[in-house]
Order: C-alpha cells, then structure tokens, then sequence
C-alpha cells in the first residue's frame, strides 16, 4: 500500500525522476530500521538540489527525520548567496537545514581542489556531530564516476583506486552514501529544470565547474565532449569499470585490514607497530599503509612518495625512532616513535556557523 502511494505522488510531481528516486530508496532502505536521519550535503547547485528534492521526498514517506548540510568554503564572491538559496530550498522542502563556513587551507602544496575538498569534509564531521547524524548523502553521479576513473588512470592509480568512488565509504566516522552513481547528470538536468518551473526555485552555477584551470574541470569541458563524440556511452563503460574494480579493492581491503589488526594498531587507530609493518612483504606493506591512510580519510599520496615513505620507514633505526623523519602529506604528519608508526593531523573546520 505504501509502494502504491509513493508512486502516486512521485507521478504527481513531474520534477522527480523515478530512476533516481528509486536509487536513493534502494540505498538509504537499507539504513532505515536503524536510522531515524540522514543527511544531504548541498552545495545548492544541480546534482546536489536534486539529491535533497529526491531525498526529501523519500524521507518522508519512510519516517526518517532529513537534515541538509552546507559548506561555505569562502571562495567565491556570491558564496552567501549560494547558502541563502541552500537554506531557501530546505524551508521549501520542510527540512532543517545547518552551514558551516570552513577555512581552506591552500598553503600545504595540495592545490585548492583537495585542500577544499577536505576542508568540507572536515566541516561535514562538524555538522554530523553537532546534529547526531551518522548517515550523509552525496549526489556524486554517472558522470562524476567516470570522470574520476579517467583522472585516476592518467595519475596511475592502482587497482585499488580504480574502484573510484564507492556507493558507501566512512570517513572520520560518518558514513557517505552515493546513490546515484550509475544515474547519469542528464536526468538531474532534466530534473531542476521541471523543479524550476513548479517552484520557482533555481540552482546555483558555480564558475568553478567549466574552469578549465580546475583539472576535474578541463576533463568535464575538454575531454569528455572529444570522448562522447568518438565513443558514446563512455561515461557507463568507464563507471562499470569502477564497479569491477571495487570488488577486487574489497577482497584486497579485507587483506589489508587482517594485517592491520596484526600490526598492533592503537586504540585510536593512528598508529601501529613499525617491527611488525616490516616482517610484511613488500606488497603488502603497501597495501596496508594505503589502506590505514584510507581508513583515517587521507588522500592516498602517489606512488614514488609512498615508496620514498616505504624506503624511510625500512630505513630507520632498530628501535623504530627517529625525530628526523616528519613526512608532511595532505594536512599531517607521518612520524615515527618510540617503535611505532605514528599519524598526526590537524583539522582546519571552525564551528562558529553550525
């Protein structure tokens, strides 16, 4: 009876797209019994609005309380504007809505692309502490997948990294969903534009996404045209691509965290024992280490400095101490003491606007 309700309202209202909503059921139903909210990161533009409309409207229909989440990176003039339309699309939707603004730290050699993007995940931490949510939503789609499989074969990435980006990941203990990875940006275009009209409400355009200056960017508005127009469908064969590829990652992730286990690990899973690391083969020490970087939501670094890291940490003096070796990556430090192997970060979120 409840099936046959929500397809009646989802056919009366033209903006939401049954393939995309039946995504988002199939991925959050699966938290349902257990979860009482969720949340939706929203930039308020396209794909992210979008994902809150659908969401909202799942949400409900099975009971569970939806909360959006904003970023304010502080990078772009009309930045206030773009969280007054967030907010705008909550109270149009009828859900709590709650931004933070967050500082991006470009100084640490990363680029302003990853130091924004952890910043925000930094401030999404933020915000699901503050509102007791262990479930946030991104609207990372068809399109999203494929150009991340393209950059990650052109920076050489492994099997591992070919997975892309997974339908479930956890980061710095919250759990990010990605529903709509095989739905394609098309629909969601199609989608706002009917939003559009029934509301009034519209998405931002952030300039950023058609820089060509950005690399994510030059591959949206440079590569992909000369791809879809040599080879259609690009975009689908390169996401199942990711989707083989992550389940190879799994059965290499349940290696990598055996070994883990057998390293000791701290309590607070920041370190482990550095005379254990090494009676691993070389392989698997390197898989261990990506896989205890990713574990603490790091970046995974290239494969010369994990090998220069590798190549240190076999390195070093028999007790496993030395004040010397301080490798700086994505916001921390890699260090050794007193025998372990020790990972210090720094968060960069203020919580002034949650």
């Amino acid at each position: 009876m409840a099936v046959s309700r929500k397809a009646a309202d989802s056919a009366s209202l033209p903006y939401l797209d049954p393939a995309a909503l039946h995504a988002i059921g199939q991925a959050l139903s699966l938290h349902a019994q257990t979860v009482s909210r969720v949340a939706v990161a929203c930039s308020g533009g396209t794909d992210s609005a979008m994902l809150a409309v659908h969401a909202a409207h799942w949400a409900a229909h099975a009971g569970v309380q939806l909360h959006l989440f904003h970023v304010h990176h502080g990078l772009q003039t009309p930045a206030d504007e773009w969280r007054e339309r967030v907010h705008s699309l909550a109270a149009l939707l009828g859900v709590p809505c709650h931004s933070v603004r967050t500082r991006v730290d470009t100084g640490r050699g990363t680029g302003t692309e990853a130091a924004a993007r952890t910043a925000r995940y930094d401030a999404f931490a933020a915000l699901a502490r503050f509102t007791s949510v262990q479930h946030v939503v991104l609207a990372h789609h068809l399109n999203d997948q494929a150009e991340t499989v393209l950059l990650r074969l052109l920076r050489g990435a492994g099997p591992t990294g070919l997975a892309a980006m997974r339908s479930r990941s956890e980061r710095a203990g919250v759990v990010y969903l990605r529903p709509w990875l095989d739905v394609p940006r098309s629909s969601l275009i199609e989608s706002a534009a009917r939003f559009a009209l029934s509301t009034g409400w519209h998405a931002v355009q952030d300039p950023t996404n058609s820089d060509p200056r950005y690399t994510r960017s030059a591959v949206r508005t440079l590569l992909a045209p000369a791809l879809e127009a040599r080879w259609p469908g690009w975009s689908a064969t390169l996401a199942r691509h990711a989707r083989q590829s992550d389940e190879a990652a799994q059965v290499l992730d349940e290696v990598a965290h055996a070994d883990l286990q057998a390293l000791d690990p701290g309590a607070d899973g920041l370190s482990f024992s550095l005379q254990r690391w090494r009676s691993l083969s070389a392989p698997r020490q390197s898989l261990v280490l990506r896989y205890w970087l990713g574990t603490q939501g790091v970046r995974m670094p290239s494969e010369a400095r994990l090998n220069d890291w590798m190549r240190q940490l076999r390195g070093l003096h028999a007790n496993g101490h030395d004040r010397h070796m301080q490798v700086h990556h994505e916001g921390c430090v890699l260090r050794c003491v007193k025998g372990r192997v020790v990972l210090e970060c720094v968060g960069n979120v203020s919580k002034k606007d949650v």
